[in-house]
């Protein structure tokens, strides 16, 4: 999940290891299909999905506000054929206009307030090419999620090439409204351990589409899943198709 202190060198090489998913990847490499595109991976983190579409033929940007984890996807088999950016969503500033842009890993619950929402799918639907479409993903208020976010239910153990053993474990320490903050904590050593805390924003589907018609998008696909299903009540994510 995201975390804001990503910007660690040290944390930013655990993220792999500890998101060993291929569901989403799986999802959005499908979604780019094999016609070669212009696509933007936004909050490429360590760039697992833009090297994979870039290996495909695309024409792909990856971009992210922490320049540590841009350190490890540069470094990645295939990383030279991706071009990498440091920004923020909503700071992105570049001359393509992308036929696909991309957020994974539930980035777009990092973006806390409305003015920061609509800022960041603005920016987003301002990079499009005619006929673009901005892919994404956030978790489902309804099901919550957060409630097994326990030590006891988090924790485990990953192997980190380079840095060995890393205990981790997810704490809530406050839920007020849409908003869930909680501590990640990084257990490197018996007297080396980091705690990094993180906010995030759970929206329901009545508001992301205000937020997306807002910033110009009209004509919206939505999945309660990686499978295409539709989303209900019960559905892990919301996912969003705009253009």
């Amino acid at each position: 999940m995201p975390c804001a202190s990503y910007s660690d060198p040290r944390l930013a090489a655990v993220y792999d290891p500890l998101n060993p998913s291929d569901d989403d990847i799986l999802f959005y490499l499908d979604l780019a299909g094999e016609t070669p595109k212009t696509v933007l991976d936004m909050g490429c983190g360590t760039g697992r999905l833009a090297c994979e579409l870039a290996a495909r033929g695309h024409q792909v940007t990856g971009a992210d506000p922490a320049a540590a984890m841009l350190d490890i996807a540069r470094s990645r088999s295939g990383g030279e054929k991706v071009t990498w950016i440091e920004t923020k969503a909503a700071d992105l500033s570049v001359d393509t206009r992308f036929d696909l842009i991309i957020m994974t890993g539930h980035v777009f619950q990092v973006f806390l307030d409305d003015q920061d929402v609509r800022a960041a799918l603005r920016t987003l639907h301002q990079h499009l090419a005619p006929g673009g479409r901005v892919a994404f993903e956030t978790r489902n208020p309804a099901v919550q999620e957060w409630s097994g976010w326990t030590p006891e239910e988090t924790h485990e153990r990953v192997e980190v090439a380079g840095v060995g053993t890393v205990e981790v474990h997810y704490d809530i320490t406050s839920v007020a409204g849409p908003f869930v903050t909680f501590e990640t904590h990084f257990r490197f050593a018996e007297d080396d351990i980091l705690v990094a805390p993180t906010t995030l924003r759970f929206m329901n589907q009545d508001e992301l589409a205000a937020f997306l018609a807002d910033a110009g998008f009209t004509d919206v696909t939505w999945y309660g899943d990686w499978d295409r299903s539709a989303v209900s009540p019960t559905s892990p994510e919301i996912i969003a198709i705009a253009g």
